[in-house]
């Protein structure tokens, strides 16, 4: 009976120590998750390299989201075919990214008054907004505004010109 006393706190011991050595799933290297107990959600924490290499991806001209102007046919605010893929990337990129926020500026061409070009600025800006939304981005991380004819890339007056400047630009954290 003494040495049944003397082995169970052994082989207690023991099996804490391989429970907590064992693993029963893989976790990716750097990720974590965190339970916020207000929100009874679970959200995923970036490392700060993570974070760091994400805005890095923000630079880089072989990036995707390097690409930050969505292009507008004459007097439209819709968002072209063409760039729906890089409104997607953005939007899924601030889905990952919670913490960073976007500034949405919406541009239209020196046609029209200016009252118009700021009303067709803001449709655009929230055009882009909404798709973003759609792809992920929270509302509270994208803010749209209009520039109007104020902030023209080109200012010959050309129809190649006038196609540059009915734009939104997407700007992040840091850039406004």
């Amino acid at each position: 009976m003494h040495m049944k006393k003397l082995l169970t706190p052994a082989v207690l011991c023991l099996g804490l120590i391989l429970s907590a050595c064992s693993s029963t799933g893989s976790v990716e290297e750097g990720a974590g998750k965190v339970e916020d107990r207000n929100a009874g959600a679970v959200k995923t924490v970036t490392p700060p390299s993570s974070r760091s290499q994400a805005l890095a991806a923000l630079r880089d001209p072989n990036s995707p989201l390097s690409k930050r102007s969505i292009y507008f046919d004459f007097d439209s605010y819709v968002v072209k075919p063409e760039f729906q893929s890089l409104v997607q990337t953005h939007g899924r990129f601030l889905a990952q990214n919670p913490d960073l926020k976007v500034l949405i500026q919406g541009n239209a061409d020196e046609r029209g008054s200016r009252e118009y070009n700021l009303a067709l600025g803001q449709k655009r800006a929230e055009a882009v907004k909404n798709a973003l939304v759609t792809f992920g981005a929270r509302e509270d991380q994208v803010e749209a505004v209009s520039l109007g004819e104020e902030k023209p890339v080109c200012t010959e007056k050309t129809e190649e010109c006038y196609a540059q400047n009915r734009r939104a630009d997407i700007l992040y954290s840091g850039e406004f």
